[in-house]
């Protein structure tokens, strides 16, 4: 399936912007909506890139921004809920103004990112479930008109993340660190390694239908990424690690404070293990990136 022209929802995002680089370089045309486009000008500098105005992500308006695309690449997705938008609203509802509008307008191909360990009926927290409703609506509600395939990564990294940056920052304030959950497991995933996951993934046929897990190289603990975010920094700071019931204490506390840096819907999505089943990257053609090939670059 040849594939020309691509709508990136999310566009803007962390993801969102190096899957419109990757697919600028390959000379695909993208559009990516957006309610704020003066803010992703940058964008705009890639060759083929458009930034263009969306009021509502409804099906009539993403209509309009699907018209004569080849294909749609769904990036949006939330943390934490605000007063305005919950978990089912961004992660599941969205996904059916999406399909909808996709259909409507006759593209070719869904691509749409879920998480792993996303699941409709066994999801731990309402952010995994919410996940794993989305990801079951995007290739049900498209079957027999659109070809889906999905993406499960586990925690992504790179210089404008908001993991490794997070606990880099947290690094910075006096005093010893309490850490929740320091024995949660990741598998954590480049995202330039992800936009080619994207990219390779799109118009192929072998990927219709498909659910594709992507993890980095090396399983690490919670407690091993601060560490290694300290050696790397070279900052001396003490780790205080967490057990379950001060774990749930933070979290219930934190969930309080304005940003909610850390929540109890967190907390449970930190139960399961963020770590593959298969090797999606390769069956991609990607070979993973490891965190000490570019982690320790941007740290410094």
């Amino acid at each position: 399936m040849k594939i020309r022209k691509v709508c990136i929802l999310g566009g803007t995002g962390f993801v969102g912007r190096h899957v419109a680089y990757e697919l600028s370089r390959r000379g695909i045309l993208c559009r990516i909506p957006s309610r704020r486009p003066h803010r992703a000008r940058d964008i705009q500098l890639f060759p083929g890139c458009e930034v263009t105005q969306i009021g509502k992500f409804e099906t009539e308006e993403l209509q309009e921004q699907f018209k004569g695309y080849d294909a749609v690449i769904n990036l949006v997705g939330i943390l934490n809920p605000s007063r305005n938008s919950s978990y089912h609203d961004i992660h599941a509802e969205l996904v059916s103004h999406v399909v909808d509008a996709a259909i409507n307008s006759s593209v070719k191909h869904l691509l749409h990112m879920s998480a792993i360990n996303a699941s409709e009926s066994c999801g731990k927290s309402n952010y995994l479930r919410s996940k794993g409703e989305g990801e079951n609506r995007a290739h049900t509600l498209s079957r027999h008109h659109i070809a889906v395939t999905s993406f499960r990564p586990s925690v992504i990294f790179g210089a404008e993340d908001s993991f490794i940056n997070r606990f880099n920052r947290l690094m910075k304030l006096p005093g010893p660190l309490p850490l929740a959950c320091p024995d949660s497991k990741f598998a954590p995933v480049y995202v330039n390694d992800v936009a080619q996951a994207f990219a390779n993934a799109l118009g192929s046929e072998e990927t219709f239908g498909k659910r594709y897990e992507l993890c980095g190289p090396k399983v690490f603990s919670l407690h091993d990424i601060v560490d290694y975010i300290i050696k790397h920094t070279g900052r001396k700071k003490t780790v205080i690690a967490l057990g379950k019931n001060s774990s749930l204490l933070q979290a219930t506390l934190l969930g309080l404070v304005p940003g909610k840096p850390f929540t109890l819907d967190n907390y449970r999505s930190l139960q399961t293990p963020a770590v593959c089943s298969r090797d999606g990257l390769a069956e991609l053609g990607v070979t993973a990136t490891s965190m000490d090939q570019v982690v320790p670059d941007y740290l410094r």
